[in-house]
This record gives C-alpha cells, sequence and structure tokens, in this order.
C-alpha cells in the first residue's frame, strides 16, 4: 500500500493579497502561491520593480523560471542573447540556462513562477517584509542576496549584470 502527502487546499488570492517583501536584490515581492501551497510544485510571486533594476547573472540549476510581464518592459539577457519584452510578454529560462535582466521602463511589474518551487528558501532569505506600495522602498544589498544563495542554493550567481549602466530615461537603453 502506498502512502501519498495530501495535496494542500485551495489558494485564491486578491490583486494585493499575499506576504509583500523588500527583495534585496531590489523591488517588492507579493507572495501569491508559497512552495507548500502548490504542494512544492511552484511558486509564483509578483516582482514590483523600479527603473535600472538589474539582476546579477545567474542560473536556477533545479527549477525553471517563467517572468510574464504585466507592465513595463526589461531587457532580457538569456543564453548569451538579448530581447526586449514589454507587457504581455513573456519569458522562460530554463534550469541551468544563465539569464539576467534590466528593467527599461520607468517602474515594472512581473509575475515569476519557479517550477518546481525549489527557490522559496533563496528568495525567502533574501527579502525582508514590507508594508510598501511601491517598489523602492528599502536598500539593495547584494551581500545578503549572496548570503542566502549560499546558504539555501536554488540560485548560482555566475556573473555581474550584462548591461551598461543606464538610468530608464536614457535614449541609449533603446539598443537592441
Amino acid at each position: 500500500m502506498s502512502t501519498s502527502t495530501p495535496s494542500p487546499g485551495p489558494v485564491v488570492r486578491a490583486d494585493h493579497d499575499g506576504d509583500r517583501r523588500w527583495f534585496f536584490g531590489g523591488g517588492v515581492h507579493t507572495w501569491k502561491v508559497r512552495a507548500v501551497e502548490s504542494n512544492g510544485a511552484f511558486l509564483l510571486f509578483e516582482d514590483q520593480m523600479a527603473g535600472g533594476k538589474m539582476t546579477p547573472l545567474h542560473t536556477h540549476p533545479d527549477s525553471d523560471e517563467t517572468m510574464y510581464m504585466l507592465e513595463g518592459e526589461i531587457r532580457m539577457h538569456l543564453d548569451g542573447q538579448e530581447h526586449r519584452v514589454a507587457a504581455g510578454g513573456v519569458v522562460v529560462a530554463p534550469r541551468g540556462v544563465p539569464h539576467a535582466f534590466m528593467v527599461v521602463s520607468d517602474t515594472a511589474r512581473m509575475l515569476c513562477l519557479h517550477t518546481p518551487g525549489c527557490c522559496e528558501a533563496f528568495y525567502w532569505d533574501a527579502s525582508e517584509p514590507t508594508t510598501a506600495d511601491t517598489a523602492a522602498p528599502g536598500v539593495v544589498d547584494f551581500d545578503r542576496v549572496r548570503a542566502s544563495a549560499q546558504h539555501n542554493g536554488g540560485i548560482d550567481l555566475i556573473g555581474p549584470p550584462p548591461f551598461p549602466t543606464l538610468m530608464p530615461s536614457d535614449p541609449s537603453r533603446d539598443v537592441a
């Protein structure tokens, strides 16, 4: 006779519902579905970011990352190629594929889906609770991001952001 893990109950959250956390890599995460709520199948959070936010070049060795743009625009570096992704666009970074992004609009919002939800401990420990409604309430602290990556796994930081440092309103940001 086999035993199975009971399925978690249904999850319903309204637009602004969910734990809100300032991510030390920049941005406010609103946690829509935690890994435990999906029985580990996935992690889903909304990421609200200010223009100019950049991620270091990184991989997720054990999860696929899907980013669906709700508002704004990002420049996505994916496996050595750059792409512009605006509201309504989607990016899938399969596990192990190097990627990074930079917000090129004044602000941006995206849904971030990790399948499976094994990266949750990294994001949780690299963030802190916030009640802010904007994308810039806290201090960016990549030492905390690195420490969480080393302690929790879920992400391998492999290099600096592969983008020039530009302000969101800089017209040269439109370089393809």
